[in-house]
């Protein structure tokens, strides 16, 4: 990886979704590890999501600043223990709007704050099918972040779970970003590829961060919507 015959360039996979690679260095990375690491602690901490009919999502996950649930947000971790979601901090809602910026311009930013942060935790068998991330009142764009090993993400379009898609390679420290046209397109992981984090980072398997705008009102319970990141 460290040699690339061809160079990883700043791409628009689709109108409004760019896949910017290595957007986060060595060091941000670490501090970003470090903080999901404590993010994923108990209570409100890592669990496994299970769906209304009965599935189980193979990505463990845990959220802040609304909890997300099939397929609604709460205030408390309703489908797990019960405790009260973690604190959105400033200085992660800070990266997304820095997130934004980089991938699609000033004139993308959102009015409001990121207050919404998910994160999927993939060890080597897991996935995410095809879903759209469509529970929230707000259109701004969706952040994403990787740390960890490499994945296939495949992100369609909005009207089926079917092609056409694309597939891009995310590696750790990509930063991926969909707005407008792209807002709500179907998009997943179908597959991790084990052992190809960087040996300095130290994680074994896959991190996604995902961040969002919710347009809730404050202190708004809401279930609605779709699916997760």
């Amino acid at each position: 990886m460290d040699a690339e015959l061809f160079p990883r360039c700043r791409r628009e996979v689709a109108p409004g979704a760019v896949h910017v690679p290595d957007w986060l260095d060595a060091g941000r990375q670490r501090r970003l590890l470090e903080a999901c690491r404590e993010w994923a602690r108990p209570p409100a901490g890592l669990r496994t999501v299970h769906t209304p009919g009965g599935g189980t999502m193979t990505s463990r996950q845990v959220c802040l600043g609304h909890h997300w649930y099939p397929y609604g947000y709460a205030l408390t971790v309703v489908d797990g223990d019960g405790a009260p979601v973690k604190p959105m901090p400033d200085w992660l809602a800070g990266l997304g709007r820095e997130a934004v910026e980089a991938a699609l311009g000033p004139r993308a930013l959102p009015p409001e704050p990121y207050d919404i942060a998910l994160i999927n935790f993939y060890d080597a068998g897991a996935r995410m099918g095809m879903h759209r991330d469509s529970d929230e009142q707000s259109d701004a764009p969706v952040v994403s972040l990787s740390l960890g090993d490499s994945c296939v993400f495949r992100f369609g379009n909005r009207e089926t779970r079917a092609r056409p898609y694309t597939d891009v390679e995310l590696r750790s420290g990509d930063l991926f970003v969909f707005g407008g046209p792209a807002r709500l397109a179907y998009h997943g992981v179908p597959r991790v590829h084990p052992g190809t984090a960087p040996p300095a980072l130290g994680l074994t398997g896959r991190l996604n961060i995902t961040l969002r705008v919710s347009g809730f009102p404050p202190a708004v319970e809401r279930i609605m919507g779709d699916s997760p990141s």
